[in-house]
């Protein structure tokens, strides 16, 4: 029996009309479809990337024309062998690699043991003091961060002037690598945190209490259980810290007083400042290349850590 037309509500008429303009936009014969379209946009996202790869590619093989201050027409390699073979490029590259594993190394051995209280702790109150402490950061940007230890470590910052008070001379403590490696320690950290909380999550609290109960202490629990087993968020850690300390720009440029520039900076001065762009399309090249080789050698001798998407983690 059909209920009355009045105890039909209004809106269930409504979504009748919108299923059935649905159904006339997209017949169920398109719905095999569906996943494609969903995945449209990050086609269209690639395909602008490698568009873009591509006219960086076709711009690093023209020299730049000093008389015209104009990219020359004919293809050449020239702009790599300046970036192979001028010690200033070598320098600036040994700087950023140098840089970015140190940075990596520092960052991992502060961000485990964070990572580790976060999750480990039975205290609430202590739980989310941390994760206030982790996410704060973020809503300080990189810029702002880095002029904030000029502030601090300034000839008169606060660092010296405490120095003072005990009768310390003022040091120079920035606008050196020192202070660059420094900067990118602190902006990397919250960063780490967040990949290895998960994987320090996922191993059970119960392994740890029954390898006490057999008579293993802390070290060897340690070393035979949480570190093997963390393993996936160290890996997926150190990618995402090296790559990001290795392209970084804002902070060697602060503190580092265009002294101790990456390549990101080297790349910024030959478009911005000299407006060679076919050197600075050779070195952005170059970047990638290096980066995607390293991040390959560490996917082939330790697996892709927890940035794997359902496949073996190893």
């Amino acid at each position: 029996m059909r209920a009355p037309r009045a105890a039909y509500p209004l809106t269930w008429r409504v979504m009748d009309v919108l299923e059935g303009f649905a159904a006339i936009v997209w017949p169920s014969s398109f719905r095999p479809g569906l996943p494609y379209l969903l995945l449209l946009p990050a086609v269209v996202l690639v395909g602008l990337l490698v568009l873009g790869l591509v006219q960086i590619g076709d711009t690093s093989l023209r020299t730049l024309d000093t008389n015209t201050f104009l990219m020359s027409e004919n293809y050449t390699l020239a702009n790599y062998q300046r970036v192979l073979t001028e010690k200033f490029f070598a320098t600036v590259a040994g700087r950023s690699l140098m840089g970015a594993v140190i940075v990596t190394a520092i960052t991992l051995l502060f961000a485990f043991p964070y990572a580790y209280l976060m999750v480990r702790t039975p205290s609430s109150a202590l739980r989310r003091f941390l994760l206030v402490a982790l996410f704060l950061p973020f809503f300080i940007g990189q810029v702002v961060r880095a002029y904030g230890w000029l502030i601090i470590l300034g000839n008169q910052g606060m660092v010296n002037e405490a120095l003072g008070l005990v009768g310390v001379p003022p040091m120079r403590l920035l606008y050196n690598y020192p202070a660059v490696l420094f900067g990118l320690v602190q902006y990397m950290l919250p960063f780490a945190v967040l990949m290895l909380a998960p994987a320090l999550t996922a191993i059970p609290s119960e392994l740890e209490a029954a390898a006490a109960s057999l008579g293993a202490d802390w070290v060897r629990t340690f070393r035979h259980i949480v570190l093997p087993l963390s393993r996936p968020g160290l890996v997926g850690a150190g990618l995402v810290v090296v790559t990001l300390s290795l392209t970084d720009f804002a902070i060697p440029a602060i503190l580092g007083g265009g002294t101790q520039d990456f390549i990101a900076n080297a790349i910024y001065d030959q478009f911005f400042r000299t407006s060679d762009q076919g050197l600075g399309a050779t070195l952005s090249l170059m970047l990638v290349a290096v980066g995607s080789i390293l991040v390959g050698v560490v996917f082939a001798l330790f697996g892709a850590g927890t940035l794997a998407i359902g496949g073996d983690r190893k």
